[in-house]
Formats: structure tokens, C-alpha cells, sequence
């Protein structure tokens, strides 16, 4: 199967609103799917963001795949999420959500769940690895979301409301608080590889929370108003905070010069916090003796394979993601492989598989720099029915590290090493080679020393 550039059209995420969801009820089919309750579960729902050919479909099976991904991740996100009133009285993991429509003006707000007891865990990506799908949605859809407009560049005119999400942004441990709400929160269904999934949501009246302790590096980050904020995050990230802390007190201004300070949607940081610290570390690759052998690592999750070639050469790195048929982003019947790359000196403009490309080259440009290598970094992502629907980038950080901790296969040459690799992919390795750069590289390219 050759591969295809993927349908943006059909790819676009974009909001719905209740009057959508209330088309589907007068399926008998469709509410025969979802199961009893199904009116009650719909009216729960306040928005949901789906994709664009979804809109159109309604549940008919335009995309071609047996079982209606946008229903089940519905029926699947809406079932586990809590019933609640007006006000929600928890401990915060601590977690915040700052939005990105509407920007520059967009919505702000704690994520606290009703629960009292220690919930650090429930923000804490690093520590979730090997959790199954459901567990993951039981977790995060635990976590009710509060909002309120912000400008960002202009946060402290929200006043006490931001005073007390940036507290509890700062927090080096579970934070109780209480919110309060203009409305009861509404059920909020977010397909999106870039976040995390949050539970319900509703604006936000008051928020009252805890005097708690900071971690003392974000309170020093956040004090000293002459640090760049990319200085701030490499200084936290060289004395061991980890990666998701310092992504959420880069999406609150907490770093930078005091008078360049703005907001950044959790999305954004999440991106630009792997990006800052990756490339810091990819400068320190580049200084560093070439490996003398092909290293090929594998580690899979949620139905996503990652192959990882390291290859003897100078320092240069390559994604590539392909969503096989049938997987959430793909209805075709053709695989869809999408790439980017970077050679020696870097890249200066945004890859085109977006965050994924950036968690990568952390994770890679972290395990080099482990080795004591430099090489040639090849990351091959396969994408699986199973991955029913996104939980967000930081899984694929997280299974890169796993893989890049395992013990590798080793080979002499590059045919042997995409041999190996081929054992671990179940889409034909031709079609790696049609999308990718570097791998055609370890095959078509000539050194000086093939001819000594």
C-alpha cells in the first residue's frame, strides 16, 4: 500500500455544539450503540471537538471502519465522567488548563478533582506508562475543569482568579481548593493528540485554595524577573524538575523577563518546553564521539510501535508516523506516513507531525547524551487501530524513553539494521523508505571511507 499525504480537510478538529448531538438520538441505530440512557448521556454533553468528516457522518460508517470511533470515544469519555453541582471541593494534583481559542483572549482554569486525598499521580505523565486506555479516561475525566477569560498578555487582570491558579500552578504537591461555579459543570468530549483529556467543565465563579508550599526551583524560576523563560526552563530541567511541571508553569507566565510575561495554552507549552530543551541538548550531541555500530531499539503502547535506529553517524534526526487503516486519524484504506527531519545544524521551522516530533527528539537527544554518542536518529511511530483515541503527546515521550532504556539490537551494517527493525513493523519497510529521508540516506549515501 503506497503511502498517501493525510486529508486535512478531514483531519480539521472543530467544535460542536449540543444541537449536533441532539441529531443523534433520532437514530434508533445509533441508540441502540450507545445503549440505554443514551438521550440522558447526550444532554449531559455540553461540546465536543470531532473531526470534520464526523460532522458529516452522524454515526453512518462514512470513514469505513466497523465500529464509529466518535460514538465510542463519546459513549466511553461521558460514561466515566462524575455528575456534579455547583461547587467542587478537592485536592488539586496540582493541574491547570490554559486554553487556545479565541486566542489572545482564552479560557483559564484549575483542574481540581472531588477528591481528598493524594492526587499528584493524576497529573503526572512521567509515572504513567503501561496504564491501560480506560484507566487513563477513568483518571483524567476525574479532573474538573474551572475557566475564566484571561488576555495573556495581560494575566493580572483576571485578579484573584489568576492569583490563585498561578499559586496552585506552583505547587509541589496536591493543593486542596474549592471552586465554585456560575453552572453545573457540563460534560466536555476533546479528541486531541496534543493534551491530555480533563473531565467536566463550567466557568468559574470562585476558587479558594490552600496556602501550600511551592517547589522552591519553579519559585526561584518564577522570582527572578531578568531570566529568559528558555533559560528558566533548562536551569529547572538541569536540576531535575520534571519535564510536565516546568510545561505547566511555562503555560501560566511564570518564566521570563517581568515585562514579557504572557500566558501560553497548554497545548503550546507542552511543545515548545520539549522543543527548548531538546535542541539545548541536541548542541551538546553534536559535541560528542559518533557511535561506532547501528543500536535499533522497540517499545510499543496503547497500540503505538515505536522503532528507534541509532545509527554511527553524525548527529542528525528524523519522525516518522504512520497511521495504518482504520486507526483514529485514518479512515482510508491506504497507510498515511507523514515525516520530518533535521540534519546537523537543526531546524529552524515547525515539523510537520507537530508535538510528537519534539517529544521524540527529547527523549532521543536525553539517551545520547546518556551513551555519550552522537548519531543519526531515526524514529519510527507506527499507529494501530487499538489507539482508539488520543491521550495526548506525552506518550510518545515517555515510550521513546522506555524503548531508548532497553536493551538494543545490534547491527554492522544499515541493511541488517533496517532488517531488524523490519521484525517490529507490520507496514512494509518500501513504505518507510518512499516517506523518509534519512533512512534512504543509510542506504544510497557514500562515505570517503567506502573508498579507502
Amino acid at each position: 500500500m503506497a503511502p498517501r499525504p493525510p486529508d486535512r480537510r478531514r483531519g480539521r478538529r472543530v467544535p460542536v455544539e449540543p444541537r449536533w448531538l441532539e441529531g443523534l438520538v433520532e437514530d434508533p441505530r445509533i441508540v441502540s450503540e450507545l445503549g440505554p440512557g443514551t438521550r440522558r448521556l447526550l444532554a449531559s454533553v455540553s461540546r465536543v471537538y470531532a473531526r470534520a468528516l464526523c460532522l458529516r457522518c452522524k454515526g453512518k460508517g462514512l470513514c469505513g471502519r466497523r465500529e464509529c470511533v466518535f460514538l465510542k470515544a463519546l459513549r466511553y469519555y461521558a460514561s466515566f465522567m462524575p455528575d456534579l453541582g455547583t461547587e467542587v471541593e478537592g485536592n488539586s494534583p496540582p493541574a491547570v488548563f490554559v486554553g487556545r481559542l479565541g486566542y489572545p483572549f482564552v479560557r483559564v482554569g484549575p483542574l481540581v478533582p472531588p477528591l481528598k486525598a493524594d492526587t499528584s499521580f493524576m497529573d503526572s505523565p512521567e509515572e504513567w506508562l503501561g496504564l491501560p486506555m480506560a484507566e487513563l479516561v477513568r483518571m483524567r475525566t476525574a479532573l474538573v475543569r474551572g475557566s475564566f477569560t484571561v488576555d495573556v498578555r495581560r494575566p493580572w487582570r483576571a485578579g484573584k482568579l489568576m492569583e490563585r491558579t498561578l499559586e496552585l500552578a506552583l505547587a509541589s504537591r496536591p493543593v486542596g481548593s474549592e471552586a465554585v461555579f456560575t453552572r453545573k459543570p457540563r460534560k466536555v468530549v476533546i479528541l486531541d493528540e496534543g493534551v491530555q483529556p480533563f473531565g467536566p467543565s463550567a466557568p468559574l465563579r470562585a476558587l479558594d485554595v490552600e496556602v501550600g508550599r511551592w517547589d522552591h526551583r519553579l519559585e526561584k524560576a518564577y522570582a527572578d524577573t531578568d531570566l529568559r523563560a528558555a533559560d528558566a526552563v533548562l536551569w529547572l530541567y538541569e536540576r531535575g524538575v520534571p519535564v510536565s511541571r516546568i510545561q505547566r508553569a511555562f503555560s501560566v507566565g511564570a518564566f521570563g523577563l517581568e515585562k514579557l510575561r504572557r500566558l501560553v495554552p497548554t497545548r503550546w507549552s507542552i511543545t515548545a518546553v520539549d522543543s527548548i530543551i531538546s535542541r539545548s541538548l541536541a548542541d551538546k550531541v553534536r559535541e560528542l564521539p559518533a557511535l561506532n555500530e547501528f543500536l535499533i531499539y522497540h517499545a510499543s503502547y496503547l497500540d503505538n510501535h515505536y522503532v528507534v535506529i541509532l545509527a554511527p553517524e553524525s548527529w542528525s534526526y528524523e519522525l516518522l508516523e504512520a497511521w495504518a487503516p482504520g486507526s483514529v486519524w485514518n479512515p482510508l484504506e491506504d497507510v498515511l506516513v507523514i515525516g520530518d527531519w533535521e540534519s546537523w545544524r537543526g531546524r529552524t521551522t515547525y515539523a510537520r507531525p507537530g508535538g510528537s516530533y519534539y517529544a521524540a527528539r527529547l527523549a532521543v537527544c536525553e539517551a545520547l547524551v546518556r551513551m555519550g554518542r552522537q548519531a543519526r536518529a531515526i524514529v519510527i511511530r507506527e499507529i494501530h487501530p487499538g489507539y482508539t483515541f488520543p491521550v495526548g503527546v506525552w506518550q510518545v515521550r515517555e515510550t521513546v524513553r522506555a524503548a531508548l532504556r532497553s536493551e538494543p539490537l545490534r547491527a554492522e551494517t544499515a541493511e541488517e539494521a533496517l532488517e531488524l527493525a523490519a521484525r517490529w513493523l507490520s507496514i512494509p519497510l518500501r513504505a518507510w523508505l518512499r516517506a523518509s529521508v534519512l533512512l534512504r540516506g543509510l542506504l544510497e549515501q557514500r562515505k570517503l571511507t567506502d573508498f579507502l
